[in-house]
């Protein structure tokens, strides 16, 4: 069975060498954390932040890390998982950089 043909408007479309890191750490709460973290020439110096064991991704710089509980609503965590996962990222993320 063939799915009916849809004309698709491409809004971007590249291909690009990336870095991914894997990490998994353990902290005081006993929370897992296993984490891709990818750096990319994209999202102004941000880079992406995948739980691999919830599925959720985001794109993080250092100036993410102080919004009040941003962390805990894109990961579902609890405040002390959040201090856990914010006291690695702080040592992974680079600051943003915005071109005009």
């Amino acid at each position: 069975m063939n799915a009916p043909r849809q004309e698709l408007d491409f809004l971007s479309d590249s291909t690009e060498s990336t870095s991914t890191r894997f990490v998994t750490f353990i902290g005081g709460s006993l929370k897992r954390f296993d984490l891709a973290v990818t750096t990319t020439n994209r999202f102004y110096g941000k880079k992406l932040v995948a739980d691999i064991q919830n599925g959720r991704t985001a794109i993080l710089g250092t100036d993410d890390l102080d919004e009040e509980g941003y962390l805990e609503h894109l990961f579902s965590l609890n405040e002390e998982e959040a201090a856990e996962l914010r006291t690695f990222l702080y040592q992974v993320l680079g600051e943003p950089y915005f071109t005009d």
